[in-house]
């Protein structure tokens, strides 16, 4: 099986997220799940998903910038259309909610979005999140992470939440999955920093994404 995972580069990076450090951690787990991984740049990635079975995606807003640069390359653009149109499997990892903002179909087809002076979180600290057992992605072990704790995410159609955190008297899902056409997507707002790739629990639960995302 062969994950292309969409890493930050360029107007993809921020000061905030070492994706340096994170794209390889994530690498390492989709690999120890037996996916053979190519790392590239976002909107190289997009135009490379012919013979990939996940599209896994780690980068930051490219709008943050001070001189926005709008639009990504046409060819990229259709290439994620068509993967996802062809059933790809997609694993969207943490801000890459706030990310790809120049590709139509992602925020529709991951669910949701990253809403600059809505969307926020609590001070990265050691995160205890709430699995719902009906999901059958769910872990029989605690959910912990020492990581951010996404908050008031928007919402794009349904989806099926496999785990939540309690913020302000809300439960806001942090992990869930759902069917975009024939393709498959998982959604997982933990990984921060490379200490959320440490914990165990978090690791199997990539896994059991990304093998879910790619029908292994």
């Amino acid at each position: 099986m062969l994950a292309i995972i969409a890493t930050a580069d360029g107007r993809y990076r921020d000061p905030w997220h070492p994706f340096d450090e994170t794209t390889p951690a994530l690498a390492e787990v989709l690999s120890e799940a037996s996916f053979e991984t190519h790392i590239l740049p976002v909107d190289e990635a997009l135009d490379n998903l012919t013979s990939a079975d996940l599209l896994a995606v780690n980068a930051g807003d490219p709008w943050r910038h001070e001189t926005i640069p709008l639009g990504a390359p046409t060819a990229a653009i259709h290439g994620l259309d068509a993967a996802l149109g062809r059933g790809i499997g997609v694993l969207a990892m943490h801000t890459s909610l706030a990310s790809l903002r120049d590709y139509p179909s992602w925020p529709v087809a991951v669910g949701g979005m990253w809403v600059p002076g809505m969307s926020m979180h609590p001070p990265r600290d050691d995160a205890r999140f709430e699995w719902d057992p009906a999901h059958p992605l769910a872990g029989s072990e605690p959910l912990e992470a020492f990581d951010e704790r996404y908050s008031y995410m928007q919402q794009f159609g349904a989806r099926d939440v496999v785990a939540t955190h309690e913020h302000d008297g809300h439960d806001h899902p942090v992990v869930w999955t759902r069917q975009y056409g024939s393709a498959r997507v998982a959604v997982d707002l933990l990984g921060h920093g490379p200490e959320a790739y440490g914990s165990p629990s978090h690791r199997a639960l990539i896994t059991r994404l990304a093998r879910w995302a790619a029908r292994a």
